[in-house]
C-alpha cells in the first residue's frame, strides 16, 4: 500500500468510526505533513490529530486507528527476540524464557518504564501469543494466550507487594499497581491487534475491534466508562441544541407573505417590490408529555433521554414527564428550573422506584393506568413522546388505551432503542404500537440529536 493509499484509507476509517473528516481537512492534513515531514511518527500523529480531530471525546478512536494504519513496529521490529531468547539451550517460549520475561516485566513495572514495557509487550506477543497453524480466516496472534501465560494477576500481586515494601500505603500500592498492570495489558492487546492487522489488513481490525466515537455508541451496549463519558458529552450537546432550536424558532417568527400589502407598497417604486411584507405568525404553544420506560433492559437509554429532555425543557412551554415499568409515576417535579443535573437524575431514580409494581415491564397496563390517572395531561396542544423498546412480556398491549392517548394529542413520537431488525421478535410488539404512534429507531447520541432537532 502506497503512502497516499494509506492516508486515504486512514481517513476513510476515521469517517467510518464516526469522525466527521471533510475534504478540506483531508487537504489540510496533507499540506501540514508536507511542511513537517514524515521522519517522526509522533509528529505525524500530532499533525493528523490537529487537523482532523474536533473534540477530545474523538481522540481515543483516533489513537486506536492511528496505531493500526501507522504502526510503531512491523513484525518484531528491530529487536531480534528469538535470537536473544535462544541463548544457550533455552527455548524461546519455554518455562525458563517465560520466567525471565516475567522478571523483566516486573522490573519495568516497578520502575514505571513505559518505553521498556512497550518493548516487552511486543516481545510477549511475539514469543507467547503466536498461534501458528490455525485454520483459514483465523488470526495467528492472541493477546489472551500471551497474558494468560504471563499470569498478570500474579504480576500485579508481586508489584503491589514490592511497592508496599518501598513504603507505599496498602491502598495506594493497590491503586498504582492495578493501573500499571492494566496499562501493560493494554499494550499487549494493542500489539496483538497490530500483528493481526498485518495479516488481515487494518480495515478488518478497524471494523471489528475499534469502538466508534461516543456519539455513535449504542445506548444498550455501553460500559460503565462509556456512560461517564456520555454524561460529560450529553449536557453540552443539549445546550447547543437548545440554543440552535431557539434561534431557529426566532427566525421562523415571520409569517407568510402578505401579497396585497407588498403589491400596494410596490406602487411607490414603479411596481418593483423592493420591500416585502409578511403576516404575523400565529403563536403556537408547544407542550411536551414524556412517557418513559425505566425497566432494566432500557435503563441506559431512559437515563440519557431524560437528561436530554431536562436540558431542552426551556424550548417547550410546558414539559410533563412520567416513568413506568408496569405502574405510571409522574416525575415532572424533578424538572424544576435551575436545578442541578446530578440532583435531578438522583431524584428521578428515586421517583422511578415506584414505577414497578410487579417488577416486569407491562406496556398495556402502563398505558391503561396513564389514561385512568393522567388523561388531563393530554390536550390538543400536547406532543406525546414515548421512550421504550415496546417489549411487554407477552402481556395485553392495550392498543385502545394508546389510541385514546393519540387522539387526545397534537403530535406523537416513539423512540425505540433497539435496532429496527429486532422489532417484532420475541415479545416485541413494535409494529402494532408503530401503527398508532410513528416509531423511530434511536440507538445512539447522533440519532437522538437528529430526532430532537426535528421535534422542535
Amino acid at each position: 500500500m502506497s503512502l497516499l493509499d494509506r492516508h486515504l484509507a486512514f481517513l476513510e476509517a476515521l469517517r467510518g468510526a464516526g469522525l466527521p473528516v471533510s475534504l478540506a481537512e483531508d487537504l489540510d492534513a496533507v499540506t501540514a505533513l508536507g511542511a513537517v515531514g514524515w521522519s517522526s511518527r509522533t509528529t505525524v500523529r500530532d499533525v493528523y490529530a490537529a487537523t482532523v480531530v474536533k473534540r477530545q471525546s474523538q481522540r481515543p478512536t483516533f489513537d486506536a486507528l492511528f496505531e493500526l494504519y501507522f504502526p510503531r513496529l512491523v513484525g518484531d521490529g528491530a529487536q531480534d527476540v528469538t535470537a536473544r531468547a535462544t541463548k544457550g539451550d533455552v527455548s524461546p517460549d519455554g518455562p525458563e524464557a517465560l520466567a525471565a520475561l516475567q522478571e523483566e516485566v516486573l522490573a519495568a513495572l516497578e520502575a514505571d518504564d513505559v518505553d521498556r514495557l512497550r518493548e516487552l509487550a511486543a516481545e510477549a506477543v511475539g514469543r507467547f501469543g503466536a498461534m501458528p497453524g490455525r485454520g483459514p480466516g483465523l488470526s495467528s496472534w492472541s493477546s489472551y494466550t500471551a497474558l494468560r501465560r504471563l499470569s498478570t494477576d500474579e504480576l500485579t500481586a508481586k508489584l503491589i507487594e514490592g511497592l508496599r515494601a518501598h513504603g507505599w500505603s496498602e491502598e495506594e500500592a493497590e491503586r498504582v499497581g492495578s493501573r500499571r498492570t492494566g496499562s501493560y495489558v493494554a499494550m499487549v492487546e494493542a500489539d496483538a491487534r497490530r500483528r493481526i492487522a498485518e495479516e488481515k489488513g487494518p480495515e478488518h481490525i478497524a471494523r471489528v475491534t475499534v469502538r466508534p466515537t461516543i456519539d455513535r455508541l449504542d445506548f444498550l451496549q455501553m460500559r460503565r466508562a462509556d456512560m461517564a463519558d456520555l454524561r460529560r458529552e450529553l449536557y453540552p450537546l443539549a445546550r447547543r441544541l437548545a440554543t440552535r432550536l431557539a434561534r431557529e424558532q426566532r427566525s421562523r417568527r415571520r409569517g407568510p407573505l402578505d401579497f396585497r400589502r407588498t403589491v400596494r407598497a410596490s406602487m411607490a417604486t414603479g411596481g418593483v417590490p423592493i420591500e416585502t411584507y409578511h403576516r404575523p405568525r400565529r403563536p403556537h404553544r408547544s407542550e411536551l408529555v414524556v412517557l418513559c420506560d425505566v425497566s432494566g433492559s432500557v435503563a441506559n437509554f431512559a437515563t440519557f433521554t431524560l437528561m436530554l429532555v431536562f436540558a431542552l425543557r426551556e424550548v417547550f412551554t410546558k414539559v410533563r414527564a412520567f416513568t413506568f415499568v408496569d405502574e405510571v409515576t409522574e416525575v415532572t417535579d424533578q424538572f424544576r428550573p435551575g436545578a442541578d443535573l446530578v440532583e435531578v437524575m438522583t431524584g428521578l431514580v428515586a421517583s422511578s422506584a415506584h414505577a414497578a409494581r410487579m417488577g416486569r415491564t407491562n406496556y398495556g397496563r402502563a398505558f391503561s393506568r396513564f389514561v385512568e390517572l393522567h388523561a388531563d395531561a393530554l390536550t390538543p396542544k400536547t406532543s406525546l413522546l414515548v421512550l421504550g423498546d415496546a417489549r411487554s412480556n407477552y402481556a395485553d398491549p392495550a392498543l385502545p388505551a394508546l389510541r385514546e392517548m393519540v387522539e387526545r394529542t397534537r403530535h406523537q413520537w416513539w423512540l425505540n432503542p433497539e435496532a429496527r431488525r429486532q422489532w417484532d421478535t420475541g415479545d416485541s410488539v413494535a409494529s402494532r404500537y408503530g401503527a398508532l404512534v410513528p416509531m423511530v429507531e434511536c440507538r445512539n447520541l447522533t440519532q437522538l440529536a437528529a430526532f430532537v432537532k426535528d421535534l422542535a
